[in-house]
């Protein structure tokens, strides 16, 4: 299995998990040829932490996502990575609760 094909794989897992957190960036990425596998870390705001930095492993031959941990990070280091294109992007902009209905 080839790199474009793990990211396809790998996106079909990642991005339905990935929406509640949107927007959601990948920060970098590193793909493992002899274990078919693509671990990366993405950087979100979190409901109840705040920022974090998550890491996660696809297994492209057995189709699993794996969650590696997480580490808090402050809103100074994601300010340059916001100018990027998001991972996952926001779909809507109406968010339950924000007015009290």
């Amino acid at each position: 299995m080839n790199l474009q094909e793990i990211r396809e794989k790998r996106d079909a897992k990642a991005i339905i998990h990935l929406e509640q957190y949107a927007p959601v960036w990948i920060i970098d990425e590193r793909y493992v040829a002899e274990d078919e596998s693509l671990q990366f870390n993405v950087i979100f705001q979190h409901p109840h932490y705040g920022w974090v930095n998550r890491r996660y492993r696809y297994d492209g031959f057995n189709d699993v996502l794996y969650h590696k941990g997480q580490t808090l990070i402050s809103e100074e280091q994601v300010l340059g990575v916001q100018d990027q294109d998001p991972y996952v992007a926001v779909t809507v902009t109406d968010i339950p609760n924000a007015y009290g209905g």
